[in-house]
């Protein structure tokens, strides 16, 4: 399309934006056209970029349809999602840009496909939520598994993640609205099953696991990703005639996982008490995130177990800090691979399998993140 930027970056001044920027910098080559919007100039100024930097206002939604016709590929990490998120959907959707965020929210997801995912067809937008370790790890991780089985016949995929991450004030902001938003939650939910046809002639379940042990213990992980990995397999017939996909975090001990749970309980209901909820996020101000150092110590591993058709594979992604440089890694990477890459031509709001697919995990393993598999 003739447009003046091949990708622009909104949001580049919060944490993960200017870690998303930094990456950019350095990745983009001299031919790529990419610009940071926000709504502060002096703050992007501050990023000490020599890109172009264009003003919008996630409350303003003209200032936003502006944005989304003068790219190709339109990023944001302005969330929470929920809150600020859906007037930027709308206008890629109108546009026929394409759209990529980090979301983590499952009504927001759920509330964008059912209010334009049929604006986004018939425009050509490819509207892609969480292009971040949320949920690009699972999603690819459970792709790249699945292309390792045998064709049309029925697949099964467990994983299990391990890790050691801190978090960000943006980060903290997104799981209190989740927490707090549950019945707005179950309301999006029902209104997308009612919305989104399912694929004919195929079966498919995805859903957090239930608790094992497996030479330790597996816990539930009620998060976005089974409803990206669902939505994948739904979209592409190579995950077989019927799919199960379960989900869990792996810790060693019984008492850390005891400890987790408790962790988890108590956070759930501390975020919908009023006076509480403000104190947790006066700890960690959106903005705010782990120092370099912190960052440096980080991991994340990620075992997804898949068997079909009396094979049985064992894939490993892997990678540094996941919640701030690999998730400016993989936001990143997307962009560029929706700019300039050979991808899929389907439209709507997709999923990173479904958009991009092989040759995001390219991408992602010549950037560095491992993604590896051999005979279970």
């Amino acid at each position: 399309m003739n447009r003046p930027y091949d990708i622009v970056l909104f949001g580049a001044s919060g944490f993960t934006g200017a870690l998303t920027a930094a990456y950019l910098a350095r990745a983009a080559g001299p031919g790529v056209r990419w610009a940071v919007a926000g709504r502060d100039r002096a703050k992007l100024e501050r990023l000490g970029l020599d890109v172009p930097i264009l003003l919008a206002d996630a409350t303003d939604p003209d200032s936003l349809a502006e944005l989304a016709r003068s790219t190709r590929v339109l990023v944001t990490t302005v969330g929470p999602y929920v809150t600020y998120g859906e007037p930027l959907v709308a206008a890629c959707a109108d546009a026929g840009t394409h759209y990529l965020d980090l979301t983590g929210e499952p009504e927001f997801v759920d509330r964008t496909y059912v209010r334009h995912h049929d604006r986004a067809v018939t425009s050509g937008a490819k509207i892609v939520h969480g292009c971040g370790f949320d949920s690009i790890v699972f999603d690819l991780g459970t792709l790249y598994t699945v292309s390792h089985l045998p064709k049309d016949t029925p697949l099964t995929v467990s994983a299990f993640l391990r890790a050691n991450a801190r978090f960000s004030g943006g980060t903290l902001a997104s799981a209190m609205d989740i927490v707090g938003r549950a019945r707005q939650a179950a309301e999006a939910a029902a209104q997308r099953r009612a919305a989104e046809a399912g694929p004919v002639g195929r079966r498919v379940s995805a859903r957090a696991g239930g608790l094992r042990y497996v030479g330790g213990w597996a816990l539930p992980m009620p998060t976005v990703d089974p409803l990206i990995v669902g939505r994948s397999a739904r979209l592409l017939d190579r995950y077989g005639p019927d799919f199960t996909y379960r989900q869990h975090i792996a810790v060693k001990t019984l008492p850390a996982a005891l400890a987790l749970v408790a962790g988890a309980g108590t956070f759930a209901a501390l975020a919908r008490l009023p006076g509480i909820r403000e104190r947790l996020l006066d700890r960690v101000r959106p903005g705010e995130g782990p120092s370099p150092e912190q960052r440096a110590k980080s991991w994340f591993k990620v075992t997804l177990l898949g068997e079909g058709g009396g094979e049985r594979v064992v894939t490993e992604v892997a990678g540094g800090d996941p919640g701030y440089d690999e998730t400016a890694k993989m936001l990143a990477e997307s962009a560029l691979c929706l700019a300039f890459d050979d991808v899929p031509g389907l439209a709507g709001q997709l999923t990173t399998a479904s958009a991009m697919g092989r040759p995001l995990i390219d991408r992602l393993r010549a950037a560095g993140i491992s993604f590896t598999t051999r005979s279970g």
